[in-house]
């Protein structure tokens, strides 16, 4: 039977995002764990642009 429940955000997408921020910005796990879902977002976003 079905419990219900939150879903969770995806531990890949979350993972890439963490290893992106931390390659190019040095941030600590904590720091960038820190951030909300849709910062974070926005740096990976901002990152990716440097990027090209």
């Amino acid at each position: 039977m079905f419990s219900g429940g939150v879903v969770g955000y995806p531990s890949e997408q979350m993972h890439e995002e963490v290893a992106c921020i931390a390659y190019y910005f040095h941030w600590s796990l904590t720091d960038i764990l820190d951030l909300e879902h849709q910062s974070r977002r926005r740096w990976v976003t901002e990152i990716s642009k440097i990027k090209q």
